[in-house]
């Protein structure tokens, strides 16, 4: 099949995609990320330049290296493996075995299809099987993930198998409401709309363990 541009296209607006983990190069960190935002100042100064505004603007005289300085170091810091949380677990000496949900974490990321915002929240739970982790970890490796040009179900993807590693166990899962503005503000422009994904992994794959997290979070759909 040729993957022409109208099929381009159709894969962006239809926010599919290939593969669960995030593509990237070999070389993608071979400069700096001061190089870095050389480059991409000079890239949104043409975009800008474009569109014909005036960067003698004092408003807009700074966008440039604002908009670097935040795709680098912000809103796409997750790329960089440098930034990623701690992978420091506690033995679970009080034998807590129940399950442990930590709900309602803030999710701001960026579609990968047309670099506009995802907002939502993510709800994340796991069993312990010896070991736990601090409750703001799974809120850091929630940012983390989610600090990188994305597609929703790969982000849910990654956050399981993340912590999945971390823990030592298959026990964990997470669930991923939020809105797209691609969706929101562009294209079919329904505001009122939201996405729900979801990964379960070991006993969340049974019904009752599924449903006692859907209760806990309170969600109704169906998995």
């Amino acid at each position: 099949m040729i993957q022409n541009e109208d099929f381009q296209d159709e894969m962006g607006n239809n926010h599919i995609a290939t593969s669960a983990q995030t593509p990237m190069r070999d070389d993608a960190f071979a400069i700096s990320d001061d190089e870095k935002i050389e480059l991409i100042k000079k890239d949104v100064e043409n975009i800008l330049n474009t569109l014909g505004l005036d960067l003698t603007d004092d408003s807009l005289k700074g966008t440039p290296n604002r908009v670097a300085k935040m795709f680098v170091k912000e809103i796409f810091g997750g790329l960089n493996p440098v930034k990623k949380p701690s992978s420091s677990t506690f033995d679970n000496k009080y034998k807590y075995n129940e399950m442990l949900v930590e709900k309602n974490i803030v999710v701001y990321s960026t579609c990968e299809h047309h670099l506009l915002p995802i907002v939502g929240r993510a709800h994340v739970a796991y069993i312990s099987n010896g070991t736990v982790v601090g409750l703001s970890k799974m809120n850091r490796i929630v940012d983390y993930f989610a600090k990188r040009p994305q597609v929703q179900e790969r982000l849910t993807i990654q956050v399981v198998q993340e912590l999945q590693k971390v823990l030592g166990t298959d026990d964990v899962a997470c669930v991923i409401d939020a809105k797209h503005l691609c969706v929101n503000s562009r294209g079919i422009r329904d505001i009122e709309s939201s996405t729900v994904t979801a990964e379960f992994g070991g006993k969340f794959k049974e019904e009752k363990v599924r449903r006692e997290f859907l209760d806990y979070i309170k969600l109704d759909t169906q998995f």
